[in-house]
């Protein structure tokens, strides 16, 4: 098996492209074949080098490497090559309609209700006519003759397709300035690299039933490439994901803190009926399932992704982190606040309250009780049993239980509700930071 993935270097990866990418390697694997990552970039006005630099530093973040790697742009001079054996052979003509012409053309088909298709006006002129539009100076763009037929498949996903070729306007495979679209271009780079499997979004449907015509037209007989689309996704309320590109990019969840493991396996499991696990990629390989994978459109739940992310962070060891703590932060401090934790970047803000200086909530209120627990606060060392021991000789002193005991204590301690368990946690502050912290909460009230 031979897999690609073709994004265009006019932008970063989002989710949407970012599952494509992910399905293509996952089945890549599976077969024990190879991944070619190939940037569509004849767009010579959009495509970056920046943009190309950050889709492939995106892919390794994700843990998508790749076998083979090359740009359109520097194929040019074999798709002419193609191009030319499509002229020889009548399914590549010039045209020379403005815009305008073409919308008055549509228009005028709409208004007779017929389907607004290219009437083929092109291929009628004669070769005195072509060569007087040659002569004053036009600039011809070049068509795709489609065969009067209806293309079908089998697709991986969405099960039997069809496509009316009858129904579409030959394609633009070459503009007037002389560079390739797409829609050409891709197929030549299909069949030289002996891609056998294409693995994209429900939106290139249509597009495929014209390659197909294409592919067969550049090499007979009838291609040998199978095809599967995924359907498109959506937001968590069914609305069109599209909208919301710019919040779901790779980069911007990478800057929220979410962990590249847990984007793998939401991207891998969405759409079907599996429970996402958070693993790299190479774990998810026997997991995934295209054939599984529903034709109706998935929705994409930054909830469910934040969901997977803490659970996931919750059972990582701390040698998987250690790089990504702080300096001095060691393996009991991880184990203390990772069960707290929604993305790794929290820890940091947690270990400023173990280590470092908080400002605690107005507790005016507790001050007599807050001096009774200063008092009652043991001598180290400290271990787990230290929080449950003193908790119970300040609860047998004041007569608190429950919340009423334990919440002064923690906000005076961390200056929080909420947060890792007192028992880990307080050792990690230690006596001295722990007894200036309350006597600061009761003294500053006195």
């Amino acid at each position: 098996m031979k897999l690609r993935f073709a994004p265009s270097p006019t932008g970063y990866l989002h989710v949407g492209n970012a599952r494509i990418a992910v399905a293509n390697w996952l089945l890549a694997r599976q077969g024990h074949g190879s991944f070619v990552l190939r940037f569509d970039d004849t767009d010579v006005g959009r495509s970056k080098p920046e943009y190309a630099a950050g889709i492939e530093e995106d892919l390794r973040w994700l843990g998508l490497e790749w076998d083979d790697s090359f740009r359109q742009s520097d194929r040019l001079d074999r798709y002419g090559v193609a191009a030319e054996h499509l002229k020889r052979i009548g399914r590549l003509y010039p045209c020379f309609e403005s815009e305008e012409e073409l919308r008055f053309k549509r228009e005028q088909r709409q208004k007779q209700g017929r389907p607004p298709v290219y009437d083929r006006a092109a291929l009628k002129m004669t070769q005195e006519q072509l060569q007087r539009a040659l002569d004053n100076g036009k600039s011809p763009y070049w068509r795709f003759k489609l065969e009067p037929r209806t293309v079908t498949w089998t697709d991986g996903v969405l099960g039997r397709r069809q496509v009316k070729l009858q129904a579409i306007s030959d394609p633009v495979l070459i503009r007037a300035d002389g560079s390739f679209l797409y829609t050409f271009t891709s197929v030549v780079d299909d069949l030289d690299t002996g891609i056998t499997d294409i693995v994209r979004g429900e939106d290139h449907v249509t597009n495929t039933g014209v390659q197909i015509d294409i592919l067969e037209a550049l090499r007979p007989p009838a291609n040998t490439i199978r095809f599967a689309h995924l359907p498109l996704l959506t937001d968590a309320d069914g609305g069109q994901l599209s909208k919301r590109l710019g919040s779901m990019g790779l980069r911007q969840l990478r800057r929220d803190g979410i962990e590249p493991a847990a984007v793998a396996g939401y991207l891998a499991a969405l759409g079907s009926s599996r429970d996402p696990v958070a693993a790299p990629p190479i774990e998810l390989v026997e997991r995934f399932e295209l054939d599984q994978i529903s034709r109706s459109p998935a929705r994409f739940d930054p909830s469910q992704l934040l969901a997977l992310n803490r659970r996931y962070l919750h059972g990582l060891r701390y040698s998987a982190v250690k790089d990504r703590l702080p300096a001095q932060a060691g393996e009991e401090f991880w184990l203390a606040v990772r069960g707290n934790l929604d993305m790794l970047a929290e820890a940091r803000n947690w270990w400023e309250v173990a280590t470092g200086r908080i400002d605690p909530p107005d507790q005016a209120h507790e001050t007599e009780f807050l001096k009774v627990a200063l008092e009652a606060l043991p001598a180290e060392p400290w271990d787990e049993a230290t929080w449950g021991n003193w908790v119970k000789r300040v609860g047998t002193e004041t007569g608190r239980k429950g919340r009423d005991l334990f919440l002064p204590l923690r906000r005076a301690l961390t200056g929080e509700d909420h947060g890792p368990e007192m028992r880990l946690f307080l050792p990690l502050i230690g006596h001295r930071r722990a007894a200036d912290r309350l006597a600061h909460a009761a003294g500053s009230r006195c």
